[in-house]
């Protein structure tokens, strides 16, 4: 099979590769579209994320869908050539953290396509992917594989609208109109937030926000014009920080009413972060982060297949060879939002 590849030393590289064994209670999925996530695009292109860096060769991926192809011994599965999503995440069912129900924080958890632990668990980027039966999900007939490959995406938008408690009849502000900014917009609006401003540094990321049930756009850019300032001139009940970037987290420290909540959820970057403290403790704000997700995949799964407003954050898919172009345009985001791979077209 071929596969999508990152290496310690850089570069990106589709290489053949030996499918890994079947085994007792596994599935196998032939994988038919994979999206690539702003993890996948820092492992390429800074050879770690986070705290995470590459070690050893890796294969990249984690939002991937396909077709059954093989069940292994004693496998509870769906029948060959059903289509399934995959949920990327092992966790050890063993720890403290798992057994209170907070199976996303599990620091023994295996994720596909991360560097969190060595050796690295290999993704899904991948024409054929190996998991435990438990981890794949049949999709319902009316859902196509192009909508059902932004499922675990949307997962994590889910549980940062979790992490955000009520929203109903709320004003929030989402900073970052990437992928994930754009589904946590789409899942705020359809739990009946009132209004959801987004804000982005440039145009196209923020048409796509429109299309995603965005309220009101604005550039960060501009936040002190003229244009912009009846935007600001209320404080938000809720913010979700989506972008990573220290100033958009300032941001909604600062735009949040007292007693507000921030929701952190962009990743930012290794090291100390200036973090304004004394707002934080002088308004009382509560700041909850929310890392990735457990059972919300299929919520997320549901929502898709119910017609959730996304289409628009799909804008490129290229076939596995021409990976290193599909990467380059992805980082580019004056034009793209979600760019998926075509495994099928290799």
């Amino acid at each position: 099979m071929r596969a999508c590849v990152v290496h310690p030393a850089g570069g990106l590289r589709v290489e053949h590769r030996s499918p890994a064994p079947l085994g007792a209670g596994q599935v196998t999925v032939a994988v038919a579209l994979g999206g690539i996530c702003g993890s996948d695009l820092h492992y390429y292109r800074h050879g770690r994320v986070g705290d995470f860096t590459v070690q050893e060769p890796m294969v990249l991926g984690h939002e991937v869908v396909g077709h059954v192809t093989a069940l292994g011994p004693g496998s509870e599965g769906p029948a060959v050539g059903t289509p399934v999503a995959v949920h990327p995440a092992t966790p050890c069912d063993r720890c403290a953290d798992c057994a209170a129900g907070h199976r996303n924080i599990c620091a023994d958890t295996r994720y596909l396509g991360s560097a969190a632990r060595t050796p690295h668990v290999q993704g899904g980027f991948s024409q054929l992917v190996t998991v435990p039966a438990a981890q794949i999900r049949p999709l319902p007939p009316e859902l196509d594989l192009r909508r059902a490959v932004l499922a675990e995406p949307l997962s994590v938008a889910v549980h940062a609208a979790n992490r955000a408690c009520d929203v109903t009849g709320r004003r929030v502000l989402v900073t970052g109109a990437g992928p994930i900014g754009c589904l946590v917009t789409a899942v705020l609006r359809h739990r009946g937030a009132a209004e959801v401003v987004v804000s982005d540094l440039l145009d196209t990321p923020l048409s796509i926000a429109t299309a995603s049930g965005a309220t009101r756009t604005l550039r960060a850019d501009d936040a002190g014009a003229d244009a912009a300032a009846d935007a600001w001139a209320e404080p938000f009940d809720i913010a979700v920080e989506a972008s990573g970037a220290p100033p958009a987290l300032r941001t909604c420290v600062e735009r949040v009413r007292r007693g507000g909540t921030v929701v952190l959820l962009g990743l930012l970057p290794p090291g100390e972060v200036p973090l304004l403290g004394n707002i934080a403790v002088t308004r009382e704000l509560n700041l909850r982060g929310a890392f990735r997700f457990d059972a919300e995949f299929d919520e997320a799964i549901t929502l898709l297949a119910q017609g959730l407003p996304v289409d628009a954050i799909v804008t490129h898919t290229f076939p596995l060879a021409d990976a290193h172009a599909a990467f380059d345009i992805a980082h580019d985001r004056a034009v793209a939002s979600k760019v998926l791979l075509d495994l099928t077209d290799a």
